[in-house]
């Protein structure tokens, strides 16, 4: 009998202290579990020997694989390139950082084998700064006022996903992508599984305050067709007061004359 496959993504940008310590987490949640695995890295332009890391394991273990950027292109770009290329019938999404908990690679596959098509990871606040909490709390409140997708507060990245939700995020060609809106316009059942937030063990976050802010930006611009609007409707507001102002003017000039030569002509 065949073994279903199960399929990791997990980019990786400067995690070189992370690599070996992710591989043995998760090789340990499969010593009991029926299913056969694959973990495919994404080396996104690392600068230090997190490729070097991964070949080693690539050697040693046959369930690992690996794509290697020239450059940082960036976690959005990553996760495409991990989507094009694993096979499994559901793909687990996660980071390299070890914050995301292996433990809960079995409930999701529970829920994966309920009928759910995204089994997600939802996060709470415990152990983020007070700002950082109150930034987040009012970011999503605010967002999910204008875009036309549910954003949830705690909900990353950190999800299974079944075949059909992945081919499904393929057929999606946006030029910027923004994952946490995808997951949530692409529809499907979904189960959410809870877990407290874990502290980094190794290295340090790679989302920088100008990181959060352009994806935060992101967000709010991808699913959203008011700023669009806005610009169509204060365009036409103009555009009518300047009729309205060329023939009050016209008006003006047929009652009383010119008097400014080439204005009217001009405007």
């Amino acid at each position: 009998m065949t073994s279903r496959l199960l399929s990791f993504i997990i980019p990786s940008f400067n995690e070189a202290g992370n690599i070996e310590h992710i591989y043995q987490a998760l090789d340990k949640e499969f010593e009991d579990l029926t299913y056969d695995y694959e973990i495919l890295f994404i080396n996104d332009g690392s600068t230090d020997d997190t490729l070097s890391r991964i070949k080693k394991l690539v050697l040693t273990s046959n369930n690992v694989k690996y794509i290697s950027f020239t450059r940082n292109f960036g976690k959005e770009v990553a996760l495409l390139a991990g989507f094009q290329h694993v096979k499994g019938e559901a793909v687990i999404v996660m980071d390299a950082d070890l914050q995301h908990p292996c433990s809960l690679i079995k409930p999701f596959i529970q829920g994966y084998e309920e009928g759910y098509h995204q089994v997600i990871g939802r996060r709470n606040r415990k152990g983020d700064g007070w700002m950082r909490s109150c930034l987040s709390s009012l970011y999503y409140c605010l967002i999910n006022k204008f875009v036309d997708v549910d954003l949830k507060d705690g909900v990353g990245d950190f999800r299974l996903l079944s075949r059909k939700a992945v081919d499904g995020l393929l057929t999606l060609n946006e030029g910027s992508r923004f994952s946490k809106g995808l997951f949530s316009w692409i529809g499907l059942s979904q189960k959410i599984i809870d877990y407290d937030n874990v502290e980094r063990k190794n290295g340090s976050s790679k989302w920088k305050f100008s990181k959060l802010l352009n994806y935060g930006i992101d967000g709010a611009i991808s699913f959203n067709n008011r700023p669009l609007r806005i610009c169509f409707y204060t365009g036409s507001f103009i555009l009518l007061l300047s009729i309205v102002y060329i023939i009050v003017h016209l008006l003006m000039i047929m009652n009383n004359g010119i008097v400014e030569h080439g204005y009217f002509t001009t405007i």
